[in-house]
Parts: structure tokens; sequence; C-alpha cells
């Protein structure tokens, strides 16, 4: 396997981590975009969610609520961002699921999850409801 994130699983590549089990790990980002910015991966390669077994889904998102948790009380952030980009379009730069965990403080100069785009649908809500049933 060549995804950098299972070279970091293996030890091959160094990281900071944050939390370990197992069945996830938790490492800071080595391009930040907050301080504290976390990465939450499963152990098992998966490039996006939808590949993910549906019993690692449980663990990754527990992962993710401890990872929120150690921050909290080392840095004390305001707030927190959490998200993954699912495929290119959207950002996803490593072909492994990751979760983005972004502490935030007040005034930081940072957007919430409304302001990644800006591209309202052409249709209403009730026609996309419909498209959805």
């Amino acid at each position: 396997m060549n995804c950098v994130f299972d070279k970091i699983i293996t030890g091959e590549i160094p990281s900071h981590h944050v939390y370990e089990d197992d069945h996830t790990l938790a490492f800071l980002d080595n391009f930040p975009h907050t301080k504290g910015h976390t990465l939450v991966i499963p152990k098992v390669h998966a490039e996006t969610i939808f590949d993910l077994d549906d019993a690692i889904v449980p663990h990754l998102y527990l992962a993710v609520k401890k990872v929120m948790k150690i921050l909290q009380e080392k840095l004390n952030p305001d707030g927190f961002n959490v998200g993954w980009n699912h495929n290119s379009a959207a950002g996803q730069a490593v072909p492994h699921i990751h979760v983005h965990v972004m502490p935030r403080w007040q005034n930081d100069g940072g957007g919430s999850m409304h302001s990644i785009v800006k591209n309202p649908p052409k249709i209403n809500v009730e026609e996309v409801s419909k498209l959805l049933k």
C-alpha cells in the first residue's frame, strides 16, 4: 500500500499521536489550519466512508469524540469544526478516510461549515426533497 496514512499507521512515517486504540489513530495534521488540528483515521484502509466496514464506523466516531475531549482539556478552545472531505471534488487529498478535528477560538478568522461553499441549488428545497424519495 502506498497510502501516506497507512505508512503513518505502520510507523514508517513518524507522526505526533494524539490518541490511539485498536481501530483508530489520531495525529496532528502536518499542515495545520488551527492549533491542535488533528486527523482521526481508521487503521484499516478505506478511501471513503462508503468503503469503510460498518463495524468500524462507530469506532471512528467514538475516537473523534475522545480526541475532541483531549483537545478541549489541553488546549481549551471555544469550539470545534469537525468533518471530512469526501472524494476529490470535495477536497479529499489523501485517499484514506480521515476526519478533521479543528479547534476554534473566538475571532480566529475562520468560518463555519456554511462558508465552505456558497452555491445554492437552482431548484427549491421541495424539489430536492422529491428527488430523495
